[in-house]
């Protein structure tokens, strides 16, 4: 799935990257705690999360996460977009809560993904 249709079917919009929307991920990933998210290791992953601070950035980069987007209506400070842009991580969101977002990414057959060696 591009990255651009998942954000179409979350209803959602981009915050910064949507230049690059047409990446393809094989995964989702859907959690505010980013020691979640180091235990879900895969390739080509969209993570989804509530969680609005810096650690995203900082978790996704060392992940080689290249797309976030954040659930329940939350929105990235200034300083989350510029540190995603200089990581060359596309941001979105959408007012959708986490386990609906989760699930229409499944329905649209967002299910499964390579997973990488730790």
């Amino acid at each position: 799935m591009k990255v651009s249709e998942a954000v179409t079917l979350l209803e959602g919009q981009f915050f910064i990257g949507e230049e690059k929307a047409e990446r393809e991920v094989e995964s989702a990933c859907g959690a505010d705690l980013m020691s979640d998210v180091m235990a879900f290791v895969k390739d080509r992953v969209l993570l989804l999360t509530g969680l609005v601070n810096p650690q995203v950035i900082r978790t996704a980069e060392l992940l080689d996460i290249h797309a976030i987007i954040f659930v329940r209506g939350k929105i990235p400070g200034r300083d989350m977009i510029e540190m995603a842009e200089e990581a060359d991580i596309i941001l979105g969101g959408t007012k959708l809560p986490m386990f609906i977002s989760c699930g229409k990414l499944y329905e649209a057959g967002l299910r499964t993904g390579g997973t990488r060696a730790i």
